[in-house]
C-alpha cells in the first residue's frame, strides 16, 4: 500500500496507462487490510471478555465467547481463501451458466435445483444476482440459465464450480420410482472490464429479435425485446431477455459475447503453453466435478478434493463455502509443490 500511494502523488500518474490498475490494486488491498484490522480488533475484544469471564466466573459470558469465536473462525476462513485468489479476475463479477445434459425433464429439473443453490449462496454471501436468460422446459425444469453474481471476489469463488454436476435420486418424474441419473454442466468466466479491448466486427455478428419467453409479464411478452447475438467465427451464442428494453438487451448480450470471446482465447493461449511444457492440463468444463446422491443413502462427494458432505440439504440450499474452500486449497497446494 505504501509503495502504491508513492505512485498515486507522482507527476503524470493520471496520465500513464496502469493508472486505473494501480487504483484497482490499491482498492483490493485497502479491503484485505480493512478485513484484517477487523479480525484482529474482534479477536482482541473476545480476548478481553474471555479473561473477564474466567474472573468472573461468568458462564453466559462464556457462551458468549465461545458464540463470537465461532464467527471469528468463519471470517478467518474467509479472508485465507481471498490470499488464494490472486488470479487476474478473480475479483471479477462472475457470468454463469448451467446446461441440462441428456435425461430430458429430469435434467432440466436438476438445472433448476442448481440454479436455487447457486442463487443461495450469492444471496448468503451478499452478491448481487441477475438472471440473463433462462429457456425453460416443455414439461418442468429449465434446459438452461444464464446469470450474473456481482460482489467482490465473486468469480474467484465460482470458478470452482466450473464443470459436471451428477445427481443420483429417485425420480419424481418416474411414477415406478426407479432412480435417475442426471447430468448438467456449470460454466463459470469473469465478467470482463470494459477497458479491456476485444475486437468484435460488425459483420461477423448475426443480431436477431425475439419476444421474450418465460417470466416477465405482459410487456415483456407482447414486444420483442429479447436479443440474440451470433458470433459467426467461433459459433458462440448469447441471448438476454431479462430487461424490457431491446437496447438494454443487447448491451448485456454484448458484455456476454465479449467476456465468452476473451475466456476463449485465454484458454487457447493455456493449452499452447500446457503443449509447450508437455504437461497434463485438467479442463474442468467437461469433467464430472461433483456427485450428489440421494438415493440409496445421501452425500454429496467432490472428486476433485475428496470432500465428503452428508447434509445435502444445506448444500443444495446455497452452503457451498466448504466445497470452494477445499478447490482452492488443494490449487494453493499444487502451486506449491510444482
Amino acid at each position: 500500500m505504501a509503495e502504491l500511494e508513492k505512485e498515486l502523488v507522482k507527476e503524470g500518474f493520471w496520465d500513464r496507462s496502469e493508472a486505473k490498475e494501480i487504483l484497482r490494486e490499491r482498492a483490493r488491498l485497502q479491503d484485505l487490510l480493512s478485513s484484517w484490522e477487523a479480525l484482529e480488533q474482534e479477536f482482541e475484544d473476545t480476548k478481553v471478555l474471555f479473561e473477564l469471564a474466567l474472573e468472573e466466573e461468568d458462564e453466559e459470558t462464556l457462551k458468549e465467547v465461545t458464540s463470537r469465536l465461532k464467527k471469528l473462525f468463519s471470517l478467518v476462513e474467509e479472508e485465507e481463501i481471498k490470499l488464494f485468489l490472486s488470479g487476474e479476475h478473480d475479483t471479477s463479477n462472475a457470468i454463469v451458466t448451467i446446461h441440462a445434459g441428456a435425461g430430458g425433464t429430469e435434467a432440466q429439473d436438476w438445472v433448476e435445483m442448481l440454479l436455487r443453490m447457486y442463487l443461495r449462496w450469492a444471496e448468503k454471501k451478499g452478491y448481487k444476482t441477475k438472471i440473463i436468460d433462462i429457456l425453460t422446459g416443455e414439461e418442468a425444469g429449465i434446459k438452461s440459465a444464464t446469470f450474473i453474481v456481482e460482489g467482490p471476489y465473486a468469480y474467484g469463488h465460482l470458478k470452482a464450480e466450473s464443470g459436471i454436476h451428477r445427481l443420483v435420486r429417485i425420480s419424481p418424474f418416474d411414477t415406478s420410482g426407479k432412480r435417475h441419473t442426471s447430468f448438467a454442466s456449470v460454466s463459470v468466466i469473469p465478467e470482463i472490464d470494459e477497458d479491456i479491448q476485444i475486437e468484435i466486427r460488425p459483420e461477423e455478428l448475426k443480431i436477431e429479435t425475439m419476444r421474450a419467453s418465460g417470466h416477465g409479464g405482459q410487456h415483456v411478452n407482447k414486444t420483442e425485446s429479447a436479443v440474440r447475438i451470433t458470433h459467426l467465427p467461433t459459433g458462440i451464442v448469447v441471448q438476454c431477455q431479462n430487461e424490457r428494453s431491446q437496447h438494454r438487451n443487447k448491451a448485456i448480450a454484448m458484455a456476454i459475447l465479449k467476456a465468452r470471446l476473451y475466456e476463449l482465447e485465454r484458454r487457447k493461449k493455456e493449452e499452447e503453453r500446457q503443449k509447450l511444457y508437455g504437461e497434463k492440463k485438467e479442463i474442468a468444463f467437461g469433467s464430472q466435478i461433483r456427485s450428489y446422491v440421494l438415493h440409496p443413502y445421501r452425500l454429496i462427494k467432490d472428486h476433485r478434493t475428496g470432500l465428503e458432505v452428508g447434509n445435502v440439504e444445506a448444500v443444495l440450499d446455497g452452503d457451498l463455502d466448504a466445497f470452494i474452500r477445499a478447490y482452492h486449497l488443494q490449487k494453493a497446494s499444487e502451486k506449491r509443490a510444482a
